[in-house]
C-alpha cells in the first residue's frame, strides 16, 4: 500500500515529465507506475499540493508546480472563497458566483490577483460575481476547480 507521502511525491514527479492535462489523467499516470488512486483522492492531492494549471507550447492546461508567489496566491484565494463564495450558476460562458452582500468585489478581486489560466475576468455587483472563463475552459470546470480548493 503507498502512502500519502509517496503518492503526492509520484505526483509531482509525474506533473514535471509529463502534459496531465486532468484529474483522470494524473490517476491513470499513477496507476502506470503502480499507484492505485481514485479521482476524489487525487483531486485532494491536487490542492493539498497547490498545482496549478499552465498552459503549455500547444496553448492546452497542463498541471503544474506552482511558485512560492503562486502559492501565497492560492492561499488568499482558497481564504476568499471559504469565507465569500455561495451558491454558484453557470450561463453560457460565465460562472455566476452568489456571495453575502457586500463582499463581491473582494471575491473578484480575490480571483483577479490570483491569476488563473481559467479566468479571463471578473465582473461584481454587491452580491454577485460574473467569472468570464478562458476559451479552454467551461464554466462548470471552472466551479468544480474552485469548489477544490474550498
Amino acid at each position: 500500500m503507498t502512502t500519502k507521502f509517496e503518492r503526492q511525491g509520484a505526483i509531482l514527479r509525474l506533473v514535471q515529465e509529463q502534459p496531465l492535462h486532468t484529474q483522470a489523467e494524473v490517476a491513470d499516470a499513477l496507476r502506470t507506475h503502480g499507484i492505485d488512486a481514485v479521482q476524489a483522492t487525487v483531486s485532494r492531492d491536487i490542492a493539498q499540493l497547490g498545482l496549478t494549471k499552465v498552459r503549455n507550447g500547444e496553448g492546452r492546461l497542463v498541471y503544474a508546480l506552482p511558485g512560492a508567489a503562486d502559492l501565497r496566491r492560492q492561499e488568499a484565494l482558497g481564504s476568499a472563497l471559504r469565507r465569500w463564495m455561495g451558491e454558484t450558476a453557470t450561463s453560457g460562458t460565465l460562472l455566476v458566483a452568489q456571495t453575502p452582500r457586500g463582499f463581491a468585489a473582494a471575491l473578484a478581486d480575490a480571483l483577479d490577483a490570483a491569476a488563473l489560466p481559467e479566468v479571463a475576468g471578473t465582473i461584481a455587483g454587491d452580491n454577485t460575481v460574473f467569472v468570464a472563463c478562458s476559451d479552454m475552459t467551461t464554466p462548470a470546470e471552472l466551479d468544480a476547480f474552485l469548489r477544490s480548493h474550498l
